[in-house]
């Protein structure tokens, strides 16, 4: 059996963590939606200057370092070091973002049968029943 991690339940919701846990179908269009998400260098550049705090050196964190202040240069691992890792991370981000709307377009014409729609779905009806 397939595991998701429960950081990625948080991220992604239940239902699609659900998903993405039993149907290799769902993997498969979500790792697709990734490699096509094109991240603009501008978009890394900026993300990298808005969250300095997220770079911190361990030697910087030990210190004491305030993450919000105004850390010394050399407090902060370079650009260069760091923007592989921004990437993938917006790219993943952009693609959750696509898999998401895929999957709203997908379910809005299901009509689910009586007692089984999914308790938080607003557009049922009965949408604060619990199983």
């Amino acid at each position: 059996m397939l595991t998701i991690s429960e950081t990625d339940i948080a991220d992604l919701g239940s239902i699609v963590a659900a998903a993405l846990a039993h149907s290799p179908t769902a993997r498969a269009l979500l790792a697709d939606l990734e490699h096509e998400q094109v991240i603009p260098e501008t978009a890394v550049q900026d993300y990298y200057t808005r969250n300095r705090d997220r770079f911190l050196t361990p030697e910087a964190l030990r210190r004491g370092v305030d993450p919000y202040g105004e850390p010394a240069p050399t407090d902060i691992h370079p650009y260069t070091h760091v923007r592989h890792g921004i990437e993938r991370e917006l790219r993943r981000a952009a693609a959750h973002r696509a898999f998401f709307a895929w999957l709203d377009k997908a379910r809005a014409d299901v009509e689910y049968a009586e007692g089984y729609e999914h308790p938080g779905d607003p557009t049922h009806q009965d949408h604060e029943h619990r199983h």
